[in-house]
């Protein structure tokens, strides 16, 4: 199955982005501070830098991480001086809620690439399109997976962000924080432009447009075959 929307890779192993940036289909990389965090990072410049040598001509998103609007924005010049391809992520807000608008408009329109994470309400889409617009070009990360796990269907939202978006044309919108294989399709259907994906999603590709009535004989029979190895008896 051929998908429209652009798939990027989140992580911050630098072996499975080796592995991954040799798939023509992954347009891009975006990772995180949690992310680093999990994969031993603890060097973060000499990472990125490394990452950005290895991986010349794809947009890479590299997070300040930063709680003082003066310092994320010290941070957000440095990393975008690493290499042409950096799109910096900077938070919604910082984490006393304050709204890091005035940040991310005065960096956008000073030619900074941004990738503004953390969205989860459709009124921050509709104020950080707002700031951006104008700019340079820019990412905006809404993380519908989080919206999911609320008990709440991201599908509205995201659909009304497409549109909300659609008016910026050096603006694109990221389906963030996915999880499960169907929001691949889901994000492909209504037109937005990004999704972030996880090696776990990823190796789940293969399966799309598979017949159903042959994946459920494989559940069967891997069932049958585990408790046969597991030598089980009644």
């Amino acid at each position: 199955m051929k998908f429209n929307v652009k798939i990027f890779a989140d992580g911050a192993d630098k072996g499975a982005m080796l592995e991954l940036y040799a798939k023509p289909w992954v347009s891009g990389f975006t990772t995180n501070p949690t992310l680093m965090r999990k994969a031993g990072i603890r060097d973060y410049e000499a990472f990125a830098r490394d990452i950005l040598a290895a991986i010349p001509d794809r947009p890479i998103s590299l997070e300040v991480f930063a709680d003082e609007f003066d310092e994320m924005e010290r941070q957000a010049r440095l990393i975008a001086s690493w290499a042409d391809n950096v799109y910096v992520k900077i938070p919604v807000t910082n984490t006393r809620r304050e709204p890091s608008l005035d940040l991310i408009c005065r960096l956008s329109h000073a030619g900074v690439k941004l990738n503004v994470t953390a969205l989860l309400t459709l009124a921050q889409v509709r104020d950080v399109s707002h700031a951006l617009g104008g700019g340079a070009p820019s990412y905006v990360s809404v993380f519908a997976g989080r919206i999911a796990d609320t008990g709440v269907d991201p599908l509205p939202l995201m659909s009304a962000a497409v549109e909300i978006v659609r008016m910026y044309p050096d603006m694109e919108l990221i389906w963030a924080s996915p999880r499960e294989l169907l929001n691949l399709v889901q994000a492909d259907q209504i037109g937005c432009h990004i999704i972030t994906v996880t090696n776990d999603i990823l190796r789940k590709l293969d399966l799309v447009g598979r017949d159903l009535g042959e994946y459920s004989l494989d559940t069967v029979k891997m069932f049958y075959e585990d408790a046969r190895k597991s030598g089980f008896t009644l």
